[in-house]
Formats: structure tokens, sequence, C-alpha cells
């Protein structure tokens, strides 16, 4: 296949390259393509022919989102629409990434496919704005939403629990957000096998279980060999500009049917300290 990849040199976005290592891949980063420009966004599709657009191009910063709403809006909503008006008009089915924080987490349980959004922060209503675009825009999406992402080629959520208990001695971390952390890794080649099922709509694919940010943490120090202790803390405790879903962990059902799954969220973890030179016993016997 011939796929192009929006957002090229994010975490996702590299690890979507290896993950269609095997196909055609057209990466376009930020300094190749303004989503934001929709005359650039139809040029480019138009002149790359691709068969199918990964869409993982966004801004992720919460409290910028929170900040900024327009822009937020902007980036993450009618760029989208863009992107997917682009690939109606050139043939091209789309992945678009979105988020578990389209949910307000009030259901107190896993989240399926089907249940109500209602978004509690900026960022959240960004990423449901940019799942209306695509769906108003193209009947051939495929929408992806996921969670809590980490991965190999940036420092990211394992690596700075670890440099503050190294730094700190001691973390402090929430108990009243819950979601799945998600490999890049393994989410990237969870699309890469989905794009090619004949199936369109709403998906959710993140690493199996779930946890708060403090088990995370503990699990990410436990593997690392590092012995600090970590407090509980609540989001109202740190005084942030925004909310994030007291429980935000999104159900596989609809990709799982397909044949499409994650391992549990544990093992991601493991396999990513192992990587990174992070597990326990690694540095030594590298």
């Amino acid at each position: 296949m011939r796929i192009l990849i929006t957002g090229a040199n994010g975490q996702l976005g590299r690890a979507l390259q290896e993950a269609f290592s095997g196909d055609t891949v057209l990466p376009f980063g930020h300094g190749q393509l303004d989503i934001t420009d929709p005359v650039a966004v139809q040029r480019a599709i138009a002149e790359a022919h691709p068969e199918a657009v990964i869409h993982s191009a966004a801004w992720t910063d919460t409290a910028g989102c929170e900040r900024d709403p327009e822009q937020a809006r902007l980036v993450n909503g009618n760029a989208a629409g863009y992107v997917a008006e682009a690939c109606r008009v050139n043939g091209a089915v789309m992945v678009h990434i979105s988020s578990n924080e389209v949910f307000d987490g009030e259901k107190h349980a896993p989240y399926n496919e089907d249940d109500t959004v209602n978004p509690i922060n900026e960022y959240g209503r960004s990423k449901l704005a940019g799942e209306q675009a695509v769906a108003a825009a193209l009947p051939e999406h495929q929408i992806v939403r996921t969670s809590w992402l980490y991965g190999p080629g940036r420092v990211s959520f394992p690596e700075k629990i670890l440099e503050r208990a190294r730094t700190d001695g001691r973390l402090r971390l929430v108990t009243d957000e819950i979601a799945s952390p998600t490999w890049t890794i393994d989410l990237a080649k969870a699309i890469a096998a989905l794009v090619r099922k004949p199936e369109f709509g709403v998906f959710h694919l993140a690493n199996d279980g779930e946890c708060s940010r403090k088990q995370w943490a503990e699990e990410i120090i436990r593997l690392a060999g590092i012995a600090v202790p970590v407090e509980d803390a609540t989001q109202a405790a740190f005084d942030l500009p925004y909310k994030k879903p007291v429980v935000s962990t999104l159900t596989n059902n609809r990709a799982a049917a397909l044949g499409v799954t994650m391992r549990p969220w544990q093992e991601a973890l493991a396999d990513h300290m192992r990587v990174t030179g992070a597990l326990a016993g690694e540095a030594a016997r590298a």
C-alpha cells in the first residue's frame, strides 16, 4: 500500500513508519505539511496518491489547548476535516487518531466505541471536533481512539518518572485519573493491521488493562529496580487549569472482533524499558 503519514516526526509517527516498513511510506512532518492549510493539504495528498492516510498529527498539550481553545480546534478539529476532505477527493481511506479524552469519565467503567461522548477539557473538545469533521467529510474512515501514549524516540512518561525518582527520591501521583498506558510500537502495529480491514467507523485501540497514574509510576520504578516511595494525590491537589476524566479506559471491542488485539499494558511497558535500556539489569548486560 501507499501510506501517507501526517505527524511523521512525532512519537507515534515514527512508530507508524516502522510498522508500515513493508509498504510505500510517505512521511509528512510539520515542516513538510501545514495541516491547518487546506490548500496545502489538498495538494500534498493529490500529488502523493496514497491509498490510505494515517492522520497522527495533533496538538496534545492539554494545558496549551486550555489556554488557546481556538488554536486547539484549528489543529485538532478543522485540520482533521481538511485531511478527510482531501482523502475524499483523491479516493484515499483515512485513519484518524483520536483520544480517550472525548469521554467525561463519569461512567466509572471502561468505555465502548458506542458510548456517549462528553469531553470535559478543551483538548478533548478539539479531538471530538476532529472526529466529527472526519465523519462528516469521508465515509471511508477509521477513527482510532487511544490513550496515554508513550514510546521510544522522545522523553515520555516513563522517562520523566525515572528522572524525578532519581532526582527527588520520592514521587507523588494521582489516583483519580485511570486509563490504559499505550506503547506507540504496539499501537502502530495494530493500526497497520486495522487499515487493511474492510471496516469503517470508530475503533478503540489501547494496551489491555487499566491503572491510575500512580500505579503506572509504581510499575515503572519496579521494573527499573528503583526503591522510592510513591505518595497518593488527587487532581485537585495540583491545581491544574484543566480536568481529566477520572476513568477513561477504552475497550477494544470492534477491533478485536476483526482479529486486531493488543496485549496487557504491563508487558508493553516492560518491552519499552528493555528497548530504552531502563529495565533493571539490562544496562549491565548490554
